[in-house]
């Protein structure tokens, strides 16, 4: 496959660790490149800037933010640019490892277990982030599952009340082919043995009784905000505009972002979105809609992002 260079990269430091988050201070480097941002995988390490667990909410950004990675992946592969990005903006920056199936975690592969089970962790570790914080409702930035995995946590385990905004980047909203989950293993060391144990997996097929359950009556609560932000080019959620959201009869809660229309330079794909520099940009204003962000229209590419 085209991107084996990047699995390799990331197979060759599996297990590496990093110290605890320090408490806010100096900025944080925040380099949008997958290839480096991949070659982090760890089974525990925290992404540069979270999981400070004494950090307060501010004035200006009153809900922390807690970080949901996407199928094969983890916390500190996923989210190497957005962790310090946000982190460099002033919020509490939260992120968690969730669904390891079949001794998939050591390995630095989550995500694979039974969702309603990944809802259910995430639903925990919400409560914790509140009640570190202080916190009334946290944001939720997710990728790939992970931005749709929440929508079960809103709709049937009682986040609606705890969750101001679902940020999806490339969510599989509503599923995808078997072509595009093996598309999206084929980026992962080790991954591709776990598509056969893989519940996540088959729940995430485009029909599933999971994604039949989740979508049933209203895709979206109505006193949640929504954004989706996916990539024209993606080759794992497939056809890309599933991932996309209705709102709420009567209610206008939903933003759904086509890149290619703001920016027809950006080539970015379904792994590049947490290291495009115009999604994040986009997942700041979407936090922040009084100051929305304006990036610079120049090349992002698939995978590497930039």
């Amino acid at each position: 496959m085209r991107h084996r260079a990047v699995a390799a990269i990331a197979f060759a430091i599996v297990g590496l660790d990093c110290a605890a988050t320090p408490a806010l201070g100096a900025p944080l480097p925040v380099i949008y490149n997958g290839i480096y941002g991949y070659a982090h995988v760890s089974a525990t390490a925290s992404p540069p800037g979270a999981n400070n667990w004494s950090c307060k909410p501010t004035a200006t950004h009153q809900r922390p933010v807690i970080l949901v990675h996407g199928t094969f992946a983890d916390m500190s592969d996923s989210w190497q640019a957005l962790s310090p990005l946000l982190y460099d903006n002033g919020y509490c920056v939260f992120a968690l490892n969730y669904g390891s199936d079949n001794g998939s975690g050591p390995l630095g592969i989550y995500a694979t277990g039974p969702i309603e089970q990944s809802a259910e962790q995430l639903s925990q570790f919400v409560d914790r982030v509140l009640g570190a914080t202080g916190a009334k409702k946290v944001d939720l930035v997710g990728h790939s599952q992970g931005g749709m995995m929440p929508r079960y946590y809103i709709k049937y385990l009682g986040g609606a009340s705890k969750v101001n905004l679902l940020l999806g980047l490339a969510p599989s909203n509503h599923g995808t082919t078997l072509d595009g989950l093996f598309t999206l293993a084929s980026h992962f060391p080790g991954a591709n043995a776990a598509l056969d144990v893989c519940p996540a997996c088959q729940e995430q097929e485009a029909g599933s009784p999971f994604v039949t359950h989740l979508n049933a009556g209203s895709e979206t609560d109505p006193g949640v905000n929504y954004t989706v932000i996916e990539s024209a080019n993606d080759e794992v959620v497939t056809p890309y505009t599933s991932a996309f959201l209705s709102p709420a009869p009567g209610v206008d809660n939903v933003n759904n972002i086509t890149l290619q229309r703001q920016c027809a330079l950006d080539e970015g794909e379904h792994l590049s979105m947490p290291y495009d520099h115009i999604a994040d940009a986009d997942v700041l204003t979407a936090l922040d809609p009084s100051h929305p962000r304006h990036p610079a229209c120049t090349p992002v590419l698939p995978v590497v992002g930039g």
